[in-house]
């Protein structure tokens, strides 16, 4: 895999299959291409009234683009809730340079001048696929997917790839579909011309009234 560069890496989402590790300090990569796919909805995507609550009290600036090499350090790091992951350095340089090339973003949950949550995924056309979070504060992460929702509808996108259904993930309406079904609806996102934008983060309320509309 010594030529898989940020072309080769782009070229794999376009096709449907992203890249994984085995362990975080295993250097080797491979490709996966899962027989069901997890996608969360952007028409009809569920935020709990719990969340939404929390939304409209923004108890976290939120930042795009800000830190994204660390956003993806902390997304590598070890948690009581997951110990090994599957970001080693091979795929976070890989990032770093699919980021310069403005194909990778990232939503920041920042606490004063502390970063506490957040996610980053690839941008290709109108798809967006989501590759990891963390939280370091009660729903920095949760907050962070309800803002990437919001600019997401906000910028013309018609797919969000989650890769796989987690717990985390069933509360926002996420579903699983088979291989073929999310090939089809990728080559349709492709086809548009989405843009994620450099405006700042809308206010909580207007995050929710985005989703809602769109709902």
């Amino acid at each position: 895999m010594e030529t898989f560069g940020p072309a080769q890496l782009l070229a794999c989402y376009a096709r449907g299959v992203f890249p994984m590790a085995d362990a975080r300090d295993d250097h080797r990569i491979f490709l996966v291409d899962p027989e069901h796919r997890g996608v969360l909805p952007l028409a009809g995507f569920h935020v709990p009234r719990r969340l939404a609550r929390t939304v409209r009290s923004e108890p976290f600036e939120i930042r795009f683009d800000t830190a994204f090499d660390r956003v993806v350090a902390l997304c590598a790091e070890s948690a009581p809730d997951r110990r090994e992951t599957w970001i080693n350095p091979v795929i976070q340089d890989l990032y770093a340079q699919v980021f310069a090339m403005g194909c990778a973003h990232s939503v920041e949950c920042w606490r004063r001048d502390r970063l506490v949550g957040g996610l980053y995924g690839v941008s290709l056309g109108g798809a967006f696929f989501g590759e990891s979070m963390f939280s370091r504060a009660t729903d920095a992460s949760k907050i962070a997917l309800v803002h990437l929702v919001a600019r997401l509808i906000v910028g013309g996108y018609q797919l969000l790839d989650a890769q796989f259904i987690t717990e985390h993930l069933t509360q926002f309406d996420a579903e699983e579909i088979p291989r073929a079904v999310y090939h089809q609806r990728l080559a349709k996102a492709l086809t548009i011309k989405a843009r994620f934008g450099d405006q700042p983060a809308l206010a909580g309320a207007a995050a929710l009234q985005v989703i809602s509309q769109a709902s």
